[in-house]
């Protein structure tokens, strides 16, 4: 007989939304945490900054979402959907292929309605603790704090699905502890008018440094891009009068002076971290069962559960660089069945001898530690693997076909207007 479990999940960004609806079709009962009054996670804009652009300061009132004012998405609606339920243009909404944050946000927001999803959501209620109760695999006491009030309930199950959007990941640059000029991480951008008349040199070269370069360099004197990849030379963007690429910064110096591995040096007013995030689960206490290693958060196998842990506590949204949204839905799809009992998983050896094979791979192949959870170039076989186990049929290959030229596109030497450029009906139409 099915069990039917009292499962928390913690977030209501889309990772949390999906796991919920799974959860609740499987039969348990569903409590949803969210610390915000809104539901969507990252998608929500909120124009707040932090009061320490770095994220450094411990005591720094926390801005969860790192939106910003001109964010689109860097995949089209017609992989970003469920699927039972795709991203179509919305009445009255964005109508294009790649949309703004604003149009995701609706996504979710009907997704939940038409689910009865928002029924389940505890609003404003902050996670601070989640533990095992007498070191019970299936009892856990989940604290929240709600305007400044605490309260405990217990759990048979956690889904954790936070994000891992919100803690920045900074650059240790040579000689940075004697720069003298302003330092900020993407977390804290939303529009480009504080970097008026300045020379920005941003730090990093992926999806997001490419948009907030060209946003920036509207208003910028100067937007100066570094890369660590090693074929990259110095040279001005086309179409771009005021944004050069250049390769690894090789020192800062104290006078303002940035100097690039090619020789090329600039004086900057602005050191800008385009280096992405770390994961954080501060509300996580497990006696060092579960823990974050030069952002690898484990062990966890298949990147969803703590062998020592699993079924009870499992994760939603670790792996990176995927089709973000379908992954989202087989982890969960994955996830409520094993909790209900209709599907097993392996020993707890025999999940910790995987998890064990995986790091062996990647230390004899020089994958560095914080690579743990990209799962490029393997993204449609991880996938098709967590279909396999609940026994549906795998992404679709019109999906894939997509994905694969869409990273073709973000990844050329000319990235930046494949979004407005490219006709992506006309290819599917001829293509698929």
């Amino acid at each position: 007989m099915a069990r039917s479990l009292k499962v928390a999940v913690i977030g209501a960004g889309a990772a949390g939304l999906i796991a919920a609806r799974e959860l609740q079709s499987e039969g348990h009962r569903v409590v949803v945490y969210e610390k915000g009054d809104r539901l969507g996670g990252t998608w929500v804009y909120d124009s707040r900054v932090e009061s320490d652009p770095l994220g450094l300061d411990p005591n720094r009132e926390i801005v969860h979402s790192s939106a910003y004012q001109s964010l689109r998405t860097n995949l089209p609606r017609h992989v970003m959907g469920f699927s039972d339920y795709p991203f179509t243009v919305g009445k009255n909404g964005d109508s294009r292929n790649f949309p703004g944050h604003e149009e995701v946000l609706r996504f979710l927001n009907d997704f939940a309605r038409d689910f009865g999803l928002t029924e389940l959501i505890r609003f404003d209620s902050e996670v601070v603790k989640v533990e095992q109760l007498d070191l019970r695999n299936d009892e856990w006491i989940v604290e929240s704090r709600t305007s400044g009030l605490s309260s405990a309930d217990t759990f048979e199950a956690v889904v954790v699905c936070n994000g891992h959007f919100t803690e920045p990941r900074l650059a240790n640059l040579p000689g940075i502890e004697k720069w003298s000029g302003n330092q900020v991480h993407s977390h804290n951008y939303r529009v480009p008018e504080p970097f008026r008349n300045q020379i920005v040199v941003m730090v990093g070269a992926g999806p997001s440094a490419i948009d907030i370069s060209r946003d920036i360099a509207k208003v910028a004197k100067e937007v100066h891009l570094s890369s660590r990849s090693p074929s990259v030379k110095v040279s001005k963007l086309d179409n771009c009068d005021n944004i050069w690429q250049h390769s690894k910064i090789d020192y800062v110096y104290e006078d303002s002076t940035i100097t690039f591995e090619e020789g090329y040096s600039v004086k900057a007013d602005v050191i800008f971290h385009c280096t992405g995030y770390k994961y954080h689960v501060p509300f996580l206490k497990t006696n060092g069962t579960v823990t974050i290693d030069d952002n690898r958060i484990g062990p966890l196998y298949k990147h969803v559960f703590p062998p020592q842990l699993g079924p009870w506590l499992s994760f939603v949204g670790i792996p990176f660089k995927a089709i973000v949204f379908p992954l989202l839905e087989l982890q969960s799809k994955w996830i409520a069945p094993v909790l209900s009992g209709k599907v097993s998983l392996p020993s707890k050896e025999e999940m910790l001898a995987d998890v064990e094979k995986l790091y062996r791979h990647m230390e004899e192949s020089g994958i560095p530690k914080h690579y743990t959870h990209q799962i490029y170039p393997h993204e449609f076989e991880y996938m098709d693997w967590l279909a396999a186990q609940v026994g549906i049929p795998p992404l679709e290959e019109k999906r894939k076909r997509l994905y694969v030229q869409i990273w073709k596109l973000a990844t050329s030497s000319q990235p930046e207007g494949y979004r407005d450029e490219w006709d992506i009906d006309n290819w599917i139409s001829q293509t698929i």
